[in-house]
């Protein structure tokens, strides 16, 4: 009984720590976790190894995902982006706040647009700002009745380098070329003034100076987004993270499903 006692005593420590706002507490709340699926299989089993080998199961679990779902995907080629109506607010959390924090740093409104993504339907409210030389946007992604929203702002510097902070909560499921740079800061940081100082302090931290950054052109930032989705693309076809399927789209071979796993353990391990 006293064996039983301290592992749900444990579990609940951990769903406690999990629900916590401070990021380190929620860290504990998952190694707390850890420690009691390690000492329910010890209780169970009488055995050192099987407690890790329990453990390591936390690990394996996205290959469920993986093997089944993922792995019969088939994504488009060649995604466009079409204009498309503001969606309801009530699926759209702090869209009406980003937006309208965005107009208040002076960033003007320029286009609203999305695409869909085997089931993933993604919307782009996109603004510019000249004087920053920075575009930032609010997006949405809505899969299965889950939604969740977070905000982007980009610059682009003379020597064709991308430079992007967000608060998106994941890491990126196709990997990124070496000139698209990636700032990810909490995804409970979700205010755009935030967010927009830690762009700059991240410009500032790579020496990049404003008068190095790229004019936006508000005319083509739609096209900019598909081209550099294309390149992405191009760049996971050439290290075989993709392969083609000869029909305009293409899936994830088998290294990547693996690099999508390891993907998957730096969330779980950054708990966002």
């Amino acid at each position: 009984m006293r064996e039983a006692l301290t592992v749900i005593g444990l579990v609940m420590l951990a769903v406690a720590l999990r629900t916590a706002r401070v990021n380190l507490l929620r860290k504990l709340g998952a190694v707390t976790m850890l420690v009691a699926t390690y000492l329910m299989v010890y209780f169970l089993t009488g055995c050192l190894s099987l407690g890790l080998v329990g453990v390591s199961v936390w690990f394996l679990l996205p290959w469920v995902e993986l093997l089944t779902r993922v792995r019969e995907m088939r994504l488009p080629l060649n995604n466009r982006l079409r204009h498309r109506s503001l969606p309801n607010p009530s699926f759209f959390p702090n869209a009406a706040e980003a937006s309208v924090a965005m107009e208040e740093a002076g960033f003007e409104h320029v286009s609203d647009c999305g695409w869909d993504w085997a089931g993933m339907h993604q919307f782009f409210r996109i603004f510019w700002h000249p004087e920053e030389r920075a575009v930032a946007a609010v997006c949405l992604c809505e899969q299965r009745e889950v939604a969740f929203a977070f905000i982007t702002v980009t610059s682009y510097d003379e020597n064709g380098r991308t430079w992007r902070t967000t608060n998106f909560p994941f890491s990126p499921t196709l990997q990124c070329q070496s000139t698209v740079r990636w700032n990810h800061v909490p995804c409970e940081r979700s205010c755009f003034h935030l967010i927009l100082e830690d762009h700059r302090a991240y410009l500032r931290q790579m020496k990049i100076e404003p008068d190095h950054l790229r004019m936006p052109d508000p005319e083509v930032l739609e096209d900019q987004i598909e081209n550099e989705m294309k390149a992405q693309v191009e760049h996971n076809l050439a290290v075989g993270f993709v392969k083609l399927t000869g029909d305009g789209h293409f899936r994830y071979s088998v290294r990547g499903l693996f690099f999508l796993w390891g993907q998957f353990i730096k969330d779980m391990i950054r708990l966002c």
